[in-house]
């Protein structure tokens, strides 16, 4: 049961027959009468038929299981049960009062061999199914119902090899500690696996509590957000509902996570700041809980539907579905730049770009979630081949785009039904969706986990966290923070600490070498690297505290990604962004002078490593007048083997040795 902020204008793979009969019932009054001679069973069928389109199937049976009694050759009376049965997902019931029609009379109602093929879809038997749907191919003239059976076709292919070749999928329940008998749903957590956000339909306490726009559900429901973090045992710890401002008595929904659980963007709608239907709005934690919520307005937000968004763990993108108009047809999956943080601490975008036809089609894609690794895109689709309704598809960028065809995650992650909100964590080991299929749930529908398939699940990612203080006061610093791919000299993410814990999560893809600074002005900047290699994950994150030091005279940090070639003065390529740091430092501080210092480890003779110490530190020097730096503001110094930092009895020791400091001059 979903409410209005999650829920989504998914239409049906198939016409819906209620608009046929009702139009081939005004015809057929108006130039001819009904198939049947019996005015009972006319009666009865209307009344039938009346019953169904208010959506009271049960009800809407028994005068048409009347009026069939009366004429057992009345052909509407087949037909609308076949649709009562479909609504009810009583696909066997529906081909039988299907096949009562084709026998009756195979001309008066052509449609309904496709309705065969979709209803011998759903019990999974596809060689039927693709007999109804090449049949109804063949009597068609209409170009565009040819090409829904093609699709239909393909997606009978599809099914067919997926059912035969099962992914395997054990469920697990969250348990209660999470789920309830009420409706738990769209699920995200940090990149640390420790926090779990989710949407919770609770019950409204009383009638003080309505809403002026609400229907009936509303009234008696509304969405909010709760927490759960796992213990010291792995366990998920007893869920809290996060407080006011954030949960309100609308409807919150549909929410995601930055990488370090700071950040939060969710769906509401209706609001009194809406642009119209449903806005994303950007909430931030405090140190006294959540901020108030705020739109983050246009080019994002519009008069249309936007929804479901999923922000990047490099802080950069943000993902949504919306059907606004200049997409591919119904919902479409987009993504908008992040440009910067307005005075009043809300992040705005860049207009949005539409993901193409590699991800949308003119049907129905949503429920986007990009991964930590920023290149796996997790989303549901109707227009691609799959088991029915909305499946779930993943699909990988190649240099940001999107160019090769979606994969199904299979069965029995995908069924006939709609399944849509699945998250996977950073290591990729596992998934998380909402479900009310499965056997084991407290009611509703409730959060499951599953390990996932080698075959779909996201590239490795690993992650580096940590604090950021004061060297002197121990005071918890908001500070700057920046990872840069040093092969490629590209900045890969850029985030802030958290200014109340000094907190701070940044998602390391494997295979990359990668440098860390962190920035606030005032003080020293600090850089260290990372290797990611492909057996780096979650479970062996870095883990730091880092001390910034204040910008004064005889303060000295180590520039950690400056790099030399073996036994030479010669700077490394991967030495660029290092570099290009030092140059904003200089520039942001432009009445700074600074020298730079050259360290050797104890292998070679004294006067050998003076001398390399020195022409390095003249290089890095040599590079920042090059730049445009004014020459008096820098000078250099070779100091060899002196003042090791670490043992130099072990190579590590020695690399640590082998270094280049800034010190502050003046």
């Amino acid at each position: 049961m979903q409410s209005r902020v999650n829920q989504y204008p998914i239409t049906k793979p198939f016409i819906s027959m209620v608009l046929i009969i009702v139009m081939a019932g005004t015809v057929i009054t108006n130039a001819q009468k009904l198939s049947t001679r019996s005015k009972k069973a006319a009666t009865l069928y209307h009344k039938g038929l009346s019953f169904y389109k208010s959506g009271n199937y049960n009800s809407a049976k028994i005068p048409l299981a009347q009026a069939l009694e009366k004429d057992s050759q009345f052909i509407e009376a087949h037909l609308l049960m076949s649709e009562v049965h479909f609504e009810q997902k009583n696909f066997v019931k529906q081909i039988e009062y299907l096949e009562n029609v084709v026998n009756l009379d195979s001309t008066f109602f052509i449609f309904s061999y496709y309705n065969l093929g979709v209803a011998h879809f759903h019990i999974k038997n596809f060689k039927k199914a693709e007999s109804w749907f090449k049949k109804y191919y063949n009597h068609t003239r209409d170009d565009g119902q040819k090409k829904k059976v093609e699709e239909w076709l393909t997606r009978v292919e599809f099914a067919h090899k997926a059912i035969q070749k099962p992914v395997i999928m054990n469920a697990k329940n969250l348990g209660s500690a999470v789920n309830t008998p009420n409706n738990e749903y769209w699920p995200s957590i940090t990149a640390d696996e420790q926090v779990l956000v989710y949407t919770v339909m609770v019950k409204r306490d009383s009638v003080l509590d309505k809403v002026p726009y609400a229907n009936a559900m509303a009234n008696l429901y509304h969405e909010d957000f709760f927490r759960s973090v796992k213990d010291e045992s792995g366990e998920w710890s007893n869920r809290t509902q996060l407080s006011a401002p954030l949960n309100t008595m609308s409807n919150e929904g549909a929410q995601t996570l930055s990488s370090d659980g700071n950040w939060m963007f969710f769906t509401a709608c209706g609001r009194g700041d809406s642009k119209g239907s449903c806005d994303i709005y950007f909430s931030q934690r405090t140190a006294t809980g959540w901020s108030a919520p705020k739109n983050i307005g246009a080019p994002v937000n519009t008069p249309y539907w936007e929804s479901q968004p999923s922000f990047s763990s490099d802080g950069r993108t943000l993902y949504y579905t919306s059907n606004r108009s200049g997409g591919k047809g119904g919902n479409d999956i987009w993504r908008a730049s992040l440009l910067g943080i307005k005075s009043d601490g809300t992040p705005f975008f860049g207009k949005p770009e539409n993901l193409g036809n590699k991800i949308n089609t003119p049907s129905n894609e949503i429920s986007p979630f990009i991964h930590p690794d920023n290149r796996t895109l997790y989303f549901a689709s109707e227009g691609w081949p799959g088991m029915g309704k909305a499946d779930l598809f993943m699909s990988r960028m190649n240099n940001g785009i999107f160019d090769t065809d979606p994969v199904n995650l299979g069965v029995p992650i995908n069924t006939e039904d709609d399944e849509v909100g699945l998250i996977v964590t950073a290591s990729g080991k596992t998934a998380y969706f909402s479900s009310d299929r499965l056997g084991d749930s407290f009611g509703g529908r409730d959060i499951y986990s599953f390990e996932m398939p080698e075959k779909i699940r996201p590239l490795p990612v690993s992650y580096v966290k940590g604090r950021i203080f004061d060297i002197r006061t121990k005071e918890k610093l908001k500070a700057s923070l920046e990872l840069s791919d040093l092969n490629k000299g590209q900045m890969v993410v850029h985030t802030l600490s958290s200014g109340f814990t000094g907190e701070f999560l940044v998602c390391l893809p494997a295979n990359g070498s990668y440098a860390l600074s962190v920035s606030k002005k005032g003080y020293l900047f600090y850089s260290d690297h990372f290797q990611m290699d492909s057996t780096s994950t979650v479970q062996d994150p870095q883990i730091l505290d880092i001390y910034l030091k204040p910008l004064e005279i005889g303060e000295q940090v180590v520039l950690n990604n400056i790099f030399y070639e073996t036994d030479s003065y010669e700077l490394k390529s991967e030495s660029e962004v290092e570099l290009k740091k030092l140059l904003l430092f200089l520039e942001e501080n432009s009445h700074t002078k600074i020298q730079i210092l050259g360290y050797t480890d104890n292998v070679g003779a004294i006067s050998y490593n003076q001398k390399l110490s020195m022409l390095r530190a003249k290089q890095v020097y040599q590079y920042l007048v090059d730049e445009g730096v004014d020459a008096q503001r820098l000078s250099y110094k070779g100091e060899g083997m002196n003042h090791p930092i670490d043992n130099n009895d072990t190579e590590e020791g020695r690399a640590k040795n082998r270094r280049t400091e800034m010190k502050i001059v003046e």
